[in-house]
């Protein structure tokens, strides 16, 4: 019951703090928007196993609650094996700019965006980033949408210092109106976020929202579309699906419980 009500109460919270900012999750996403999203999830180059993720990972109602367009230009961070980039490549492919930001080590996702230019030789560009030593993202003021999977428990993992760079990296290089759009493995509500973020691989929701507050976001929207009840949130996050890193006798279990509770967050640089 705290679990929950606790969940309830954060977006209660920021509605409070910030009632001049209105929630994504009421605006409307054209038709045209919704259909090439499918379509680009839905696309032959996105093998089955990725393709059985949809279901946890729900990529259309996420893109579409961050409010993406196909004429946007979009940074995504630390993209790893490019789960997301099959989608956003193809939907931006006409009109669009997408931006990977990955470590210069990434070869196996440089190779992959070689291997088919159909789907992504548009991509604008790679560009350096491995923080704390790489975060630019570009011109200041040039983006129209900085995007963060999974993956904002790395750099906290590393120092508080090299998250704050990174979000402050994000908010330098959107366009006033710009967002930035975060889903990350969610860690029980209040717990110590750099504690969490080592032994578990996730954060509180208010650790994280509290700080992009600070870097000087306003949030535009919570959302429980990649929740999960079903996960205690006080395990490792790579014992459950895909990774099943624990011991064998649990993986039956952990497969009933599915992949982890997942915040999904739209901040919007003012």
């Amino acid at each position: 019951m705290f679990r929950r009500t606790c969940k309830l109460l954060i977006p209660l919270i920021v509605t409070l703090l910030l009632p001049a900012v209105g929630s994504a999750a009421t605006a409307a996403t054209p038709d045209s928007t919704t259909a090439a999203l499918q379509q680009a999830m839905n696309g032959h180059w996105r093998s089955a196993a990725n393709q059985a993720r949809d279901q946890y990972r729900h990529p259309v109602e996420t893109l579409q609650f961050f409010g993406i367009k196909p004429n946007m230009t979009v940074i995504e961070l630390s993209p790893g094996g490019g789960w997301y980039t099959e989608i956003l490549a193809p939907f931006l492919y006409a009109h669009g700019h997408l931006i990977e930001a990955a470590p210069a080590t990434a070869a196996k996702f440089t190779a992959k965006l070689k291997a088919d230019p159909a789907v992504y030789g548009h991509i604008a560009k790679v560009i350096p980033f491995a923080p704390p030593d790489q975060v630019n993202l570009g011109a200041n003021n040039s983006a129209d949408m900085v995007l963060s999977f999974r993956n904002t428990h790395d750099w906290l993992n590393h120092s508080p210092a090299t998250l704050d760079a990174v979000f402050k990296a994000a908010f330098n290089v959107l366009k006033p109106g710009g967002v930035f759009g975060v889903t990350e493995h969610r860690a029980k509500p209040f717990a110590d976020g750099v504690e969490s973020a080592g032994a578990l691989h996730r954060l509180p929701e208010d650790y994280l929202i509290t700080l992009t507050l600070k870097t000087g976001f306003r949030v535009a929207g919570v959302s429980e579309i990649n929740a999960n009840s079903n996960d205690p949130e006080d395990i490792n996050v790579h014992r459950l699906p895909p990774d099943l890193a624990g011991p064998d006798s649990e993986h039956a279990k952990m497969k009933t419980i599915g992949e982890s509770d997942r915040m999904t967050l739209r901040f919007v640089k003012p």
